[in-house]
Formats: structure tokens, sequence, C-alpha cells
């Protein structure tokens, strides 16, 4: 028993030193193997494995499974041999819908808002804040030409860029060239829409034909792909411009990548927040009309709330996610990041749509209706969010944002109680493991740019299949824990002292160690929210003391992603922040 201890002792601390938990000691099997350079499986680990797992077998039972663990050896071996596409996903999609939640699958007709005649400025460059809806204006009534436009972005990424540190790649020349084009079809009256003629940047983890594509990493610096995100390609036959490729933390995590950290316009000393940093620092700096961003675990709404922005997050299935780096294939989502809500509802309309590649995208019709009575609408809110709120200022901006909509006939909003759900259900761990299975075989990933963020793709591999799908099996039971939490509003609002709602979820207390500090409501809400993939949008409210934005989410349940933009266009219609307030440091 004391040699017993003595090995489990000396594994976990082994593990546990490259960062490896010991909740994840049943992969020590595999990871053994490895360690020791056995070509083959024997008894003798088998048996210290199940020891370490808690395990009793007889010993011929072991026996049959090292006969049964070599035979897959010799399959896993061969399997190794084929590479597979980016682009290839396992044959199984994640579906947020469950027993309960009812989605309205009638096309209706596509309604924006009616605003009054826009003028331009005498100087162009006072409409980089202005929103998309009303740049639409100034391209439809040709009183602004879309290459003059684009230029004017193009100027502002170029003269930021040194500060901000948002663009690892500039398309001035594709920009322009699509900017004549749209002025072209313009002229000749073949208008395409309110997105006709606006300049936009691509978070560059999403490819585009011939240019780099380096997904924030040195160990992908350099990277051309000879084919277009179906996102770029949407975008593209609605006659956006695309001017820029836009910085994204290593492998889609943090703020940092090869080229370093990007910041916030808001406050050039901060980072921006990840890992949509460059499409969170270029569109809250006004140096893109729009940005499209990517989201795992908090990737589009924590940029937006850093930097100031209406930023969604949509349900899981609304995007195609073709010719996009994957980190979990049941978590990835692309969305718009604006300045205005309206204006993700017009991205939306040209992107939220099956494509025939990313099989998890759901034919279920984007309706959207800026004249949505919102007084229909049933809007609850997470009260204990709202009260964990301690500055002051925070405290205030927030409830003003109650009062706001109150304002606006939201006669009651319904307190909701989110459960605690102890269990880790997190999916991406293992899914970023398996895309980047052949980066770490071939050794390549020593040329990452974060050790750390190299040591995860290591450690997640060891896994077991059976409690990956265990886990997964309890992320369903915890979806229909939060359908039934929700199941009486549309839209339901949630505050945190950061300002924004993304986040992750927590797991359990790692086994012999520390239980992990205790979350506030918010935090627990966005795990729950995250990974059951209902959609969400980040929404200022204010500026703190140290005039950073505040920030307050809203979230809908699957499918109610126009419900939950309608809410947001009246706030931000009522309060005026997106117009009025602007990162004053930028130019300091």
């Amino acid at each position: 028993m004391k040699n017993r201890n003595e090995t489990r002792r000396r594994f976990i601390a082994h593990f546990t030193s490259i960062g490896l938990g010991s909740t994840l000691v049943p992969g020590i099997l595999w990871a053994r193997m490895q360690e020791t350079n056995a070509q083959r499986i024997n008894v003798a680990m088998v048996k210290e494995s199940l020891n370490l797992a808690g395990v009793k077998m007889p010993e011929s039972d072991m026996e049959t499974m090292v006969t049964a663990a070599n035979n897959s050896l010799r399959n896993y071996e061969e399997l190794h041999k084929l590479h597979i596409p980016n682009d290839i996903s396992p044959p199984f999609h994640f579906n947020p819908i469950v027993p309960g939640i009812e989605v309205n699958r009638t096309r209706q007709p596509f309604r924006m808002s009616s605003i009054s005649a826009v003028k331009p400025p005498a100087k162009l460059e006072d409409v980089a804040f202005w929103p998309v809806r009303h740049l639409a204006e100034l391209i439809k009534s040709k009183q602004v030409s879309s290459v003059e436009l684009t230029q004017m972005y193009l100027d502002r990424l170029h003269r930021y860029n040194g500060k901000l540190n948002n663009t690892v790649t500039f398309l001035d020349e594709i920009g322009l060239a699509q900017a004549k084009q749209a002025d072209a079809e313009i002229a000749k009256g073949r208008y395409k829409g309110a997105l006709h003629g606006i300049p936009w940047g691509a978070k560059d983890i999403i490819s585009v034909k011939g240019y780099p594509t380096q997904w924030g990493s040195g160990a992908y610096k350099g990277q051309v792909l000879d084919y277009d995100a179906s996102v770029v390609e949407m975008l593209r036959d609605a006659g956006a411009v695309l001017i820029a490729k836009l910085s994204t933390g290593e492998l889609a995590g943090g703020d940092n990548w090869f080229g370093g950290q990007t910041k916030s316009p808001w406050d050039p000393a901060q980072g921006s927040s990840g890992s949509s940093a460059g499409p969170g620092s270029a569109t809250g700096a006004g140096c893109v009309g729009f940005s499209i961003g990517t989201e795992t675990s908090g990737s589009i709404l924590g940029p937006s709330a850093r930097n100031g922005l209406a930023g969604l997050r949509p349900t899981f299935g609304r995007i195609s996610r073709y010719g996009v780096m994957a980190l979990s294939w049941t978590q990835d989502r692309l969305g718009p990041m604006c300045r205005y809500a309206e204006d993700c509802a017009l991205v939306m309309q040209a992107i939220a749509k099956p494509d025939n590649r990313d099989m998890s995208v759901m034919d279920i019709p984007f309706n959207w209706n800026a004249q949505l009575d919102v007084k229909k609408l049933r809007v609850g809110y997470i009260k204990e969010s709202f009260d964990d709120l301690t500055n002051p200022v925070v405290k205030q901006n927030a409830q003003k944002l109650l009062d706001t909509l109150s304002s606006l006939g939201v006669s009651k909003f319904i307190p909701l109680t989110i459960p605690v759900w102890p269990y880790e259900v997190q999916a991406h761990g293992v899914e970023s493991a398996t895309f980047f299975d052949e980066l770490v075989r071939s050794g390549r990933i020593a040329q990452m740019t974060s050790a750390t963020r190299g040591n995860q793709m290591k450690t997640n591999r060891v896994t077991p299949a059976v409690e990956y799908l265990q886990s997964q099996r309890a992320r369903m039971m915890m979806m229909m824990k939060l359908q039934e939490a929700t199941a009486g509003v549309d839209v339901y609002l949630v505050a945190s002292a950061g300002g924004g709602g993304g986040g992750g979820a927590r797991g359990a207390a790692p086994a012999g160690g520390p239980p992990p500090p205790p979350q506030t409501a918010a935090q627990r809400h966005s795990g729950f929210a995250n990974y059951a993939c209902y959609p969400a949008l980040n929404v200022m409210n204010g500026l703190n003391e140290a005039g950073m934005p505040t920030n307050v989410t809203f979230f809908a349940r699957p499918f109610g992603d126009s419900e939950l933009l309608a809410l947001g266009k009246a706030y931000q219609d009522a309060a005026g922040f997106h117009m009025k307030l602007r990162p004053t440091k930028l130019d300091s």
C-alpha cells in the first residue's frame, strides 16, 4: 500500500507539474506508455492506471484489456498516417434545442429601422463611429462613396495600429478593389442592401484565400490557405468590403499573439481582452464599420465589454464555421461585433444561413423586425447579479439600465434563479486537442508563442473518452435545467462587476486540492449559458470612474437572437451611449 501511494503521489506530482490536474489521472495509461517510450501496453501499466483511477479488476480481465488496447494501438498508428483537413468535423453535431424549447421556423420579412435623412459631415472621419445603419444611408444615397469610406477606415487602421496592435494583415489592395466594385454596382442601380460598400475586418482565424491566416501563433506564422471561409464569401456577396485581418490571441486564447498584446482604445495601457481582441479593438476605435469575431467561451462578449461594443454571440448553429480554426466543434460560434445592436442584425441577415459545408448550421430563419414592440417581450433578470455589484458607479449604471427599459414599457422584470451545477461540462479541451493533434505530433508545438498555451494542447490529450462523453451527458442535464430556469422569459439580463457577461463555467474542485473560489451569480450563469450555447449581446451602459465602459449582458433562449437584439436596440436608442461616448484616450 505504501508503494502504491508513493507511485500515485509521484505520477500526480509529475502531471501537475506540467499543468494537468489530478482529476484527469484516469488517462495516465496512455501518458505512461509515452513517458517510458514503450511500444506496447503491458499488464503492469494497466494495473497501475486502474489503481490510480480507483477501479478494481481481476488480473485476468487486465490481460484481456492489454490485448484489446494493443490491437487498438495498431489502428491508431494507421490513423495517424491520415492527414485530416482543418474543415473536417466529427460526424455528429451539437444541438442547443432541448425538450421544452420552442423555435419559430416561419420565415418573415426583414424589416430595418426607418431613420431620418443623414448628411455627411464636413470631415468624413467624423462618421468613423457611426452605426452601420447610418453609414448605409450615406452609401445608398451616393453622398459618400465606398472608396471614400474605405480609405478613411484604412487610414485610421494604419494610424492607430502602432498604439493598439490590432491588425495582423492590412488588405488595402483587396479592400479598395472591392470598394470600387461596390461603387460601380450602386451606380448601375444594383444596390445589394445595408452592407453594400461597408468596410469590415475579420478575426485572423477566419480564412481569406491567398492571404495569411496565422491564428495568432508562431507555429502558424506565414500560413496561407487556399480557400475563403463561408462568412467571407457571404459578406462579399452582400457587398461588404474586407479591409483587414484583425488580431486574435494565440490559437483563439487571450489577447496576446506573436505580434504582442492587442490594446483597448479606451485605455491603450490595457489589453483588449480576448480572444477576439483585434475585432474588439478595431471596432471600438472606429477603424472598421464592423467586424466578425469568434467565441468558444467569452471571446466575443469579453472584448465587446472591454471596448464598449454591441457584440453578439449568436445561438450555436446560426453561422457556418467553414474555413475557421476550431477549438470546439460543440461550442465555437462566429458573431458580429458592432457599435449598435441593429448593425448586428444587418450582418446576421447576410451570414445566418446554411452553406452545406458546416452541417451544424440549422435552417432556422433569422427574422429581424426593428419595429418589434418590446413591451410585449417577457423580460427577466438575474436579480442576484445586480445585487452582487459593489462598485457604486457600476451598480448605479446597471440600475439606470433597468430604469430605462422600464420607461420603454417593460412593466415587470421577472426574477430568475440559476441553479448551482458543480460538474465540469466544457468540451473544448478534448476537442481542441483533437484539432491540434498534428501540431503536437509534428513537434511544431515548440514554435508556439506561449509555452502555457502549448502545454494545454498536450495535457488535454489524456482525458479518457468515457469521461469526456459522460461530461457531455452531464452537459445535457445542465441544459435542461437552464431551460427550466428560463422558460418564462424571452430575454433576460445579467450584470457583472467586470461589465460583461462572458466567461467560463466552474468545474468541480480538483481531487486533493482546494475548492475553487466562490462564484458570483453572473459567473455561475455565464457558464450555464455558454455551454448551453445560448445567444448573448453585450451592451455598454455607461463608464466607470476610470473612464472604461461598464456593461450589462442581454441573453435569450436558443434562436431568440432577434428578440435579444430588438431589446438591445431599444435600450441603445433611449440611452444613446453608442452615439455619445468615445474612447478619449485614443489620441492622447
